[in-house]
This record gives C-alpha cells, structure tokens and sequence, in this order.
C-alpha cells in the first residue's frame, strides 16, 4: 500500500482541523446561548453580571481538568476571552482606561476583562476615577506602583476622597519600546511618553539619544500618536502601540530594568460590585491617618504584630494640610472576612484618625 505523501498528510491533517473548528465553534454558541439564560436570570435579580471570582473559579477548574499539550497559562487565556464574549452577549462591561488605545493600562483591562469589554478612553487617571464613580463606565484600571519607580502618586491621591473601591489587580511585565514613522535612530529630536516611562528608561536614552528632548505626556499611547505626525519625534510605549499608530519598533525592551512590573487596581462603586469573597491569597488596601504624636506610627503596627498579619506594603502621601501630617497606605496579606484581620483591622481603626478601606482583592502572581 502506498504511503500517502507529506502533503496529503498534511490536507488530510487540515481536513481534521477544520471539523474539529467546526465543532468548536457549535459548542462555543452552544455556550453563549446559555450564558445569554444566566443573564436573563441576573437581570431579573438585580444580581452583577461581571463576578471576577466566579471568573477565577471556572479557569482554575479547566486548568485542574487540563492534560495538555496546551499550556496552563493558554488555557487561561483563551477561556478568558470565552467568558468575556459571552459575558458581552449578557451585558457589555464599560470599562473605562487611560487612553488612547495601545496603552498599558488597556493591556491590562484586557487581561481582566477579555477583549469584548467596551473600553472608555481616558486622558488621564483622574478622568478614569471620575468616569467610574459617575457611572459612565462600571469599572476602571488605573496604575498604582511601579517595581522600578515605585508608587504612581496620583492615583493614591485619587483614592482618597473617590467612593470607588478596588476588587482585583493586574500585574503587567512592561517593556518599553522606541517608536517612530522612521526605522532608524538618527534624527531622533524628542522623545515623548508617560513620566514613568521616560524615568524607566533614562540609562537607556542617556547613552543612545543624549541630546534627544525628552517630553512627559499624558500616556505612552499618547506618545506614540504623537510620534505618528513627525519624523523628528519617537515614543515610548507598547508594540500594541506601534501596531495601532503604524510605526516602526527602533528599539526593542529599552527599560533599564528588564524585571519592570507594573500593578493596575481595577476599581469600580460597592454598589456595582461588592467586595469579592476571600480566595486564601488576598489582599486589603488601606489608608490611615493617626494623630501627630510621638509614637503614633509605631502603635499602628501593633495591631499586627499581635493579630499575625503581615504588611505588604507601606506609602506615606502628605495631607496637603499645611501641618505636616501625613495618610498612610497600608497593604495587609489577608482579607477582612478572616478572623485575625478582622481582629487587627478593628484595634488599628481604633488608633486612627482617619480610617478607609479601600478594597479587599485576590492577589495576582
């Protein structure tokens, strides 16, 4: 008998492919209609359509139930977008990011999210605040820390007086890139991108482009359509950016640190959605003031010690009072629902001037 020839095993190979495709594509309606139920029943309710623990739920289980070759981290990622295109047909989630589109920021709404989430463009993060707690979008992501500069100030300011509270967080591996309509670096005049972005990569542009100006904007994304109307100008931002803008990677990952990890807070109203339940790996953001006295700070970290909870994190932002006094933000490992933090988080609010919690959420890796 003779042997079918490579490319006969090939079309024969596709063959398969295309029916499985097929049968792919029916159960994946067949799912849709039936999440399209669940939304009925929702609606009636008065029930949330997004739940980013229920979410977290269904990919965990189809990991555990996972036997390969795909890749865990695959898995989660295509049923990410399964849920996120059914959960469109239910009721599509506004989501308000910093724009315009290409930005780190919408990257990480849509690991959130999924892509079928209808995103909001914002100019800035104070646009993004306001945006979600008037309800023009259910829920926003703004950046609050940065592994290589540290805290984005603006946005911790924002949480302060904002009744938004934060229920998950996206850490995003960032990697800078010089764009440009030109594919080279001579001629280079500015370059434009966020604040943070242009610290990120000082080292780098000091030795490459030493006498290029560089001019802080409003986003990355911003940057790049910048660069798009001048050959003299560059930006820095994502190759989702020089996709959007149509520009050429110069350069690729020039941040000078090449573990540069950003963490965005998803946000949105209690009244939209409740604090999530606890997973086991959580954590719940505060901020505090105490009286200025001796020893006040000290006495905070007490409640902790005795109750066994450990802090994560620790910001001081001025209160802009003119006194010299201080709000402190506070990351615990743990959430509000487990005794001994429910424990420590009373004494501590005993201590404090001013007390909030700003959100209880499942950490990410």
């Amino acid at each position: 008998m003779t042997q079918p020839t490579q490319s006969e095993a090939l079309a024969a190979l596709r063959v398969q492919i295309d029916a499985l495709d097929q049968q792919l594509l029916s159960l994946l309606n067949q799912r849709a209609h039936v999440a399209e139920q669940v939304g009925d029943i929702k609606r009636q309710e008065g029930s949330p359509f997004f739940r980013p623990d229920r979410v977290a739920q269904v990919i965990e289980k189809i990991q555990n139930a996972n036997q390969g070759p795909l890749l865990n981290q695959h898995v989660a990622s295509i049923w990410r977008e399964i849920m996120s295109a059914c959960l469109a047909l239910e009721a599509p989630q506004r989501v308000a990011v910093l724009g315009p589109q290409g930005t780190f920021c919408e990257q990480a709404a849509i690991e959130f999210f999924g892509s079928a989430a209808n995103m909001i463009y914002c100019a800035d993060f104070d646009e993004v605040f306001h945006a979600t707690a008037a309800g023009t979008a259910q829920f926003g992501v703004v950046g609050v820390e940065n592994s290589t500069e540290g805290v984005v100030a603006r946005s911790l300011d924002l949480f302060l007086r904002s009744p938004v509270h934060v229920v998950g967080e996206v850490s995003l591996l960032i990697r800078h890139n010089l764009l440009r309509q030109v594919n080279a670096l001579d001629g280079i005049e500015v370059v434009m991108a966020h604040p943070q972005a242009l610290a990120q990569c000082q080292n780098w542009l000091s030795q490459h482009l030493p006498h290029a100006e560089r001019r802080a904007v409003s986003s990355n994304a911003e940057g790049a359509r910048l660069a798009a109307t001048n050959p003299a100008w560059a930006g820095l931002a994502s190759e989702r950016a020089a996709a959007q803008f149509g520009l050429h990677i110069v350069a690729h990952a020039i941040q000078d640190e090449a573990y540069n990890r950003t963490r965005f807070a998803v946000i949105t109203l209690p009244q939209t959605l409740a604090m999530p339940p606890a997973s086991g790996r959580d954590c719940t953001s505060l901020v505090v003031s105490v009286p200025n006295r001796p020893g006040a700070v000290h006495d905070l970290l007490v409640p902790l010690k005795n109750n066994g909870v450990s802090m994560t994190r620790f910001e001081s932002r001025p209160a802009k009072s003119g006194q010299w006094e201080y709000y402190f933000y506070i990351d615990l490992a743990g959430h509000p629902s487990e005794p001994h933090v429910a424990a420590a988080l009373q004494e501590l609010r005993s201590l404090c001037a001013f007390y909030k919690v700003l959100g209880a959420y499942p950490v990410t890796e």
